[in-house]
């Protein structure tokens, strides 16, 4: 028996299958970030700090490839990853934020997508996906910004147009990329 047939904990899963996982798993958070550095910018003048980013583009495309277990894998990486270097910034509220966030989306999308892997399964789930991330923002936005920046939480449910536009403006965009996108780079994730 090689290597390559001993199974892992019977997942029906290779050694050298596992790795090459986990090593195209690992090359789409480096994608999610060097996105991240490059292309990042605000939506609304009026609230600057809210800015569109492209990252969560490549965690959607794991979580499609390998199910919404790695995607929320995948999405906590790159949220503690790009929390430490180039949004270092925004710290721990960036990071929790980022989680609850892009997590929201690659758990509902991925469930959806799981049980049904067609076109039509993909766009239900991504906009299921997009809807959730508006919905759990709304509310992460009320109960955490207040602790973490030390305002109100009627100055940020003043800025709440602006918050739940920017929220399904960026899932928004970054379903469709991912939409537009997945299958003609799905044969080599799945490969």
């Amino acid at each position: 028996m090689t290597e390559k047939n001993v199974n892992n904990s019977g997942t029906g899963k290779t050694a050298g299958g596992n790795t090459l996982r986990l090593a195209k798993m690992g090359m789409l958070v480096a994608i999610s970030i060097v996105l991240v550095y490059f292309i990042h910018f605000p939506i609304f003048p009026a609230v600057a700090f809210l800015e569109y980013d492209p990252a969560d583009i490549p965690v959607l495309m794991g979580t499609f490839a390998f199910g919404p277990f790695a995607g929320v894998m995948l999405t906590v990486v790159t949220a503690v990853i790009q929390g430490v270097t180039v949004s270092a910034a925004s710290g721990a509220y960036g990071i929790i934020m980022h989680v609850i966030a892009t997590g929201t989306m690659v758990l509902v999308a991925g469930i959806i997508y799981k049980r049904n892997k067609t076109r039509k399964g993909a766009v239900i789930g991504l906009v299921c996906g997009v809807a959730a991330w508006v919905v759990v923002m709304i509310g992460a936005n009320l109960i955490i910004t207040p602790l973490f920046m030390g305002v109100p939480r009627n100055v940020v449910w003043d800025l709440m147009p602006f918050i739940a536009a920017f929220n399904g403006i960026k899932a928004g965009v970054n379903a469709v990329v991912t939409f537009l996108l997945y299958k003609r780079i799905s044969g080599f994730l799945h490969k």
